[in-house]
């Protein structure tokens, strides 16, 4: 277990190298000028405009630029953001607990709402499993801006429930906020659950030592619990982790479309103003977390289920 943990480690930190590398130079081969955003079109003398560009190390090579970058982030430091002039690790912070309760939010309503309509269908074929087939069927092929537009045009232009800009202050205040938002972000991804939950729970279904137990007189809630759900949780927990973890991707989209002052809707601006150091910071965020939470779920995988542990031992 030791080795697994720190072969995934070291592939984290080569995938960082490697999307560091890839988002920077795709930055810089962009086209515009990030001194122009900071003269906001004011008029400014040869030497003015050598200054700035100085200062924030414009003008020196691609290579050396990247290189100045990755000592600074090894030793803790992002750099200083164009459009906000403050570090960009305190903006980071700043907007991170709106992204990290939103992001909360959304995996709560995935897992619940995903296994419970999986499991749904799964036990109740026929009207009911066609019916969750087509609502999830319809949920998976929305994407979240689309969802987004609807939810603000519903329920906060013409029922008037739910705020459609902000993110809120205090835990009641950012729930109330957050909701339509979550809700955005989930759609698509309990969809897919959903369809994963189902699939997973009617191959267990089908298993031979499930009919056993059923022909012994198991009760069906108990076979259900212990025998069919317990060993479909594998493939559930797998796709899973992959959709939370994309949720950080998903979420700079949501965030901007409901005025959310999140990490996602701070990329949203930093790439439209080049704001070279909070783009790189925020990708690398956003890779790491994924590499971590797929991380996370290889190591729970065992504890879910047993018979991994055995396979592994068997083949080393």
């Amino acid at each position: 277990m030791g080795r697994f943990v720190a072969g995934r480690l070291l592939g984290l930190v080569l995938v960082l190298l490697v999307t560091s590398f890839v988002v920077f130079s795709a930055v810089h081969m962009a086209p515009g000028d990030p001194a122009t955003f900071l003269l906001k079109g004011r008029p400014a003398t040869p030497e003015a405009m050598a200054a700035i560009r100085a200062q924030y190390h414009l003008d020196d090579p691609f290579l050396t630029q990247y290189g100045k970058w990755l000592v600074d982030v090894a030793s803790g430091n992002f750099g200083r953001s164009v459009q906000f002039r403050q570090d960009v690790g305190s903006l980071i912070v700043a907007r991170l607990p709106t992204t990290a309760f939103l992001v909360g939010y959304a995996a709560l309503l995935i897992t619940v709402g995903g296994i419970l309509l999986g499991v749904l269908a799964a036990l109740r074929p026929g009207v009911v499993d066609r019916l969750v087939l087509l609502g999830t069927g319809v949920a998976t092929a929305t994407p979240s801006f689309v969802a987004a537009i609807g939810l603000i045009s519903l329920f906060s232009v013409k029922l008037g429930w739910f705020p459609a800009f902000g993110g809120g202050q205090g835990f009641t205040d950012r729930l109330h906020h957050l909701t339509l938002p979550a809700i955005a972000l989930a759609v698509t991804l309990a969809g897919l659950l959903a369809r994963v939950t189902r699939s997973a729970m009617l191959d267990e279904l089908s298993r031979e030592h499930v009919e056993v137990a059923r022909s012994r007189g198991v009760p069906e809630g108990t076979l259900v619990r212990k025998h069919v759900l317990r060993n479909a949780l594998g493939p559930i927990a797998t796709v899973g982790g992959t959709m939370f973890a994309g949720l950080l991707v998903t979420t700079s989209i949501v965030e901007t479309a409901f005025g959310a002052a999140g990490v996602g809707s701070l990329l949203v601006q930093s790439v439209t103003v080049k704001d070279f150091p909070v783009v790189q910071a925020v990708t690398l965020l956003t890779v790491a977390a994924f590499v971590l939470a797929n991380l996370v779920v290889d190591l729970v995988q065992p504890l879910i289920d047993p018979r991994l542990s055995l396979m592994k031992r068997g083949a080393s």
